[in-house]
C-alpha cells in the first residue's frame, strides 16, 4: 500500500526578504530607541559615509531631527 504523501506550501525567498533581513540585522535598539550605524545606513543608499553626513547637515529641513545624532563620552 503506497503511503500519501502531504504536500506541504512552498517557502518562497526572494530578493526582497533578504535585504529586509540584512537590514533588519544593522538595527540596534539602544535605550529604548532604533538605530543604524552611518556606515550601514549610507550603503543602503549606496553614497559614501561622509555624503550621507553631508546631506543632514546641508539639508536639515529634509530630515527629522531625532534622525541623527552623535555620541560622546557621556
Amino acid at each position: 500500500m503506497a503511503k500519501k504523501v502531504e504536500k506541504k506550501n512552498p517557502v518562497f525567498i526572494t530578493s526582497t526578504s533578504i535585504q529586509l533581513l540584512s537590514v533588519q540585522q544593522q538595527i540596534f535598539v539602544i535605550r529604548g530607541k532604533q538605530v543604524m550605524v552611518d556606515r550601514d545606513l549610507a550603503a543602503l543608499y549606496g553614497v559614501e559615509t561622509r555624503v550621507l553626513k553631508q546631506a543632514v547637515k546641508r539639508n536639515p529641513e529634509r530630515f527629522p531631527e531625532e534622525f541623527m545624532f552623535q555620541l560622546d563620552n557621556q
